[in-house]
C-alpha cells in the first residue's frame, strides 16, 4: 500500500481549530507593518484583517455544531458553511478588486498568504497526530 494511501485511508480525530486559526491570524498581524513600511494600501490591509477576523468568528459557530452520526443536518450545515466561507471571501475580495485594484489586491494577497497558512497548518496538525490504537 502506497504512503498516500495509508495517510488519506487511516481514521484521525479531528484536530483542534485553534493552532491554524492562530497562524492565520499571525500572518495578517505580521503584514501590517510590512504593509505600513512598503507604504502599500493600508485599506486593504483593513479589508483582510475586518474578513480574516469576520471568517474566523463565523468558522468558531460553526465548529460548534455537533458531528455525531445521529446528528446529519448538524454535520451538513457546518460543510455548507465552512464552503460559504470560501465563497464569502472570493466574492469580497473581487468585489474589492474591481472597486479598486490596489486595495483588493493588498486585500487578497494578505487574505490568501493567511488562508494558505491555516490549510498549512491544519494539515500538518491532523497528519501529524498519532494514529488511534
Amino acid at each position: 500500500m502506497s504512503v498516500v494511501r495509508r495517510l488519506a485511508s487511516t481514521p484521525r480525530d479531528i484536530p483542534s481549530r485553534i493552532g491554524p486559526a492562530l497562524a492565520g491570524t499571525a500572518i495578517v498581524a505580521l503584514a501590517l507593518p510590512i504593509f505600513a513600511v512598503m507604504g502599500w494600501s493600508l485599506r486593504g490591509w483593513t479589508l483582510a484583517a475586518v474578513l480574516w477576523l469576520g471568517l474566523q468568528g463565523f468558522a468558531a459557530l460553526l465548529t460548534r455544531l455537533p458531528l455525531d452520526a445521529g446528528r446529519v443536518a448538524a454535520a451538513a450545515m457546518r460543510g455548507i458553511g465552512m464552503s460559504l466561507r470560501a465563497a464569502v471571501a472570493g466574492v469580497v475580495l473581487v468585489a474589492a478588486t474591481v472597486a479598486d485594484e490596489r486595495v483588493g489586491g493588498a486585500a487578497a494577497l494578505v487574505y490568501v498568504l493567511a488562508y494558505t497558512t491555516e490549510l498549512a497548518v491544519s494539515l500538518v496538525s491532523f497528519f501529524g497526530q498519532e494514529r488511534p490504537a
